[in-house]
């Protein structure tokens, strides 16, 4: 029997008979970004193109406009949709339910003319993130090894704002993560009360604004060429400057340094070197969480999305060892 979800070559997630989730692929009529980040938003120019629809929350079609330029909004084939909201598709249903990423981020649920269930999570962290009850569930796999677990989560933001705090003392202090991430990072010590002023880049500034917009609240921050902006940073006085983690080699080499990353799984924070430390701050589901979400979901068969970065085939086998229920990591390799 022709199974009715896999991920292809290509990265795209199929589900059902036209749906293709994070990856452009012939023959899909319908195309679904879950969220802002360039490993989910892999050939999107050419299904606006050719799709029928191309399906996104308000929030991702914002942040892709910042990232790709606001032409995209011309294509006709770009719609919007809500979370727990219906798209019908003549002989099946797209339902999108609310995923803790980074800002728009979305499960996608599938339900044929039979009733049977196919569902993708995306991207996702619990406890936040609904667990959707599906016949057939497509997981991401980051974290999918036992290796990858982490005893500290609760913590982290609060010693997290305390080492920030503490380093304002000394000067300016750097952050450096992805998109997505970094305005969490901003919510994070704006409501732990940090009164450094935050200065920004052009596109962490033009992402920050949009995070505003849908609802997040990030302190008071300054475009990193405006007068005052310009004045701190002469002076080397207090404030925190917020870099994606490309920028972290030539920006802030005079400053504290702190590096946002979801792989650390020793500490909360770790100092690598003098005036440099780790901050073990992650958008995506640890071991743990993803055999939770599997064990609450309740499906027949699970599919781990062998595609992207992670740990697929391994959390295929302890899913199967653990919970009992039939896995497979796609797509095969080798």
């Amino acid at each position: 029997m022709k199974l009715k979800a896999n991920v292809s070559l290509s990265g795209a997630i199929l589900l059902g008979d036209s749906v293709a989730c994070d990856g452009h692929e012939n023959g899909r009529p319908i195309r679904v970004v879950t969220h802002a980040h360039y490993d989910h938003m892999l050939g999107l120019e050419k299904s606006l193109r050719i799709c029928r629809k191309v399906v996104m929350t308000e929030a991702t079609r914002d942040l892709i406009r910042v990232l790709k330029g606001k032409r995209i909004s011309n294509f006709k084939s770009l719609t919007v949709l809500g979370y727990e909201k219906e798209l019908n598709l003549d002989s099946e249903n797209l339902t999108f339910y609310y995923a803790d990423h980074i800002l728009g981020a979305t499960q996608v649920l599938v339900e044929d003319s039979n009733g049977l269930r196919m569902l993708y999570t995306g991207d996702f962290r619990l406890p936040k993130t609904p667990v959707i009850n599906a016949d057939i569930l497509v997981i991401e796999a980051t974290y999918g090894s036992p290796a990858f677990r982490r005893p500290f989560k609760s913590i982290v933001e609060s010693l997290f704002v305390s080492l920030v705090e503490k380093s304002l003392e000394h000067g300016p202090v750097y952050v450096f993560g992805y998109h997505g991430k970094l305005q969490e990072a901003m919510q994070i010590l704006f409501e732990g009360g940090i009164w450094a002023p935050f200065i920004l880049p052009k596109k962490v500034l033009e992402f920050s604004l949009v995070c505003e917009k849908h609802g997040m609240k990030l302190g008071d921050y300054i475009p990193k060429n405006c007068e005052e902006a310009r004045e701190l940073i002469s002076k080397n006085d207090s404030y925190v400057a917020f870099y994606h983690m490309s920028s972290k080699r030539k920006i802030g080499l005079n400053a504290i340094r702190i590096y946002l990353t979801g792989w650390e799984f020793k500490e909360p924070i770790r100092k690598i070197s003098n005036g440099e430390y780790v901050v073990a701050l992650s958008d995506h589901a640890d071991f743990d969480d993803l055999l939770s979400y599997v064990e609450e979901c309740e499906p027949k068969i699970v599919i781990t999305d062998n595609y992207r970065v992670g740990e697929a085939e391994t959390l295929a086998r302890e899913i199967s060892r653990k919970l009992k229920i039939k896995a497979v990591a796609m797509p095969k390799k080798g």
